[in-house]
């Protein structure tokens, strides 16, 4: 997932500023909108190609709060809320959650606390997506809570991104939300996007959608046999990535040997996601980093995650 939000989340900062400023309400409801359209489009190569995580930890917010700023001033533009809602699931998932998880076995509550804060994140994002679809199809958000397969049925293939980070931080949210019994209830709407997202278009985003599934299909309510279902949209993502992500391995190996108690199976698809060069695809980068971290950290927990390592 966290290869997606690299392309959202290095707005120009200095132009920004001078957009905000610009006097005239055409003048500015113009710039405003073409910061928008390259917040949402731009390939952000100094995020994704940077090799340092740390440093765009700490950079990362800045350009999420510059959005919203942007939102502000500009409340219905469609390419803003898809920049927000792809950059905050984003920076929730590989700079909180993640601390977060790999706090647990040390400090809980500070693992708590991170997840809690990784939970409202997503729910932002989810917010602002939502926000999305609803300019694009008036209406969209109480049809979606009425009957959420037809509701997700209006969308056309250009809403594919925004059903993705709708979708991803609403399952992420909820992934979080153990003890909160109404939006566990939410899964349904969130399930309606991701697969119309992929009835539009599956290919998306070098196997993004697949990807997601991987996990998804395992937790599916009322699937049968969850683990060939995973299993086929790993080898989808993979294929759609020419496994120059590592990413699909992470999620797979935590999503299918963990329950199925497969340990030398977990231990050789990390292995395969940390053989992934971070360098073998500069866009790539970062988000290959981000994932072996994780890859790492799950093969120090073998002993915890195995009853026969």
């Amino acid at each position: 997932m966290f290869r997606r939000f690299l392309t959202h989340c290095a707005p120009p900062g200095a132009l920004a500023l001078l957009l905000l400023a610009a006097p005239g309400c055409s003048v500015r409801q113009y710039t405003l909108n073409q910061l928008g359209e390259a917040l949402a489009r731009s390939s952000g190569g100094t995020f994704a190609s940077d090799d340092d995580p740390d440093l765009i930890k700490a950079a990362a917010p800045f350009s999420l709060k510059l959005t919203e700023s942007l939102l502000a001033e500009n409340p219905t533009n469609p390419e803003l809320l898809q920049a927000a809602a792809s950059g905050f699931t984003e920076y929730a998932y590989a700079f909180v959650q993640e601390d977060g998880d790999e706090l647990m076995a040390t400090d809980l509550a500070a693992a708590q606390a991170l997840h809690a804060r990784a939970r409202r994140l997503y729910l932002r994002a989810r917010d602002y997506g939502l926000r999305g679809l609803e300019v694009r199809h008036p209406g969209f958000g109480a049809a979606l809570a009425a009957d959420p397969a037809k509701a997700a049925a209006q969308a056309d293939p250009a809403d594919v991104p925004l059903l993705y980070w709708t979708a991803a931080s609403w399952s992420a949210a909820i992934a979080l939300a153990k003890d909160d019994p109404a939006l566990i209830g939410d899964l349904p709407k969130a399930e309606a996007l991701i697969d119309r997202a992929v009835a539009l278009d599956e290919g998306w985003n070098h196997g993004a959608l697949h990807t997601f599934l991987i996990a998804y299909e395992m937790a599916r309510p009322g699937s049968p046999d969850p683990a060939a279902r995973a299993q086929r949209e790993f080898d989808r993502a993979v294929a759609e990535s020419g496994g120059r992500l590592a990413t699909p391995y992470v999620d797979y190996a935590e999503a299918v040997p963990v329950q199925r108690q497969q340990a030398a199976e977990f231990r050789r698809v990390l292995a395969q996601a940390l053989a992934v060069s971070p360098d073998a695809d500069p866009a790539d980068r970062l988000a290959n980093l981000v994932a072996q971290r994780r890859a790492r950290w799950l093969l120090s927990r073998v002993d915890d995650l195995f009853l026969n390592p």
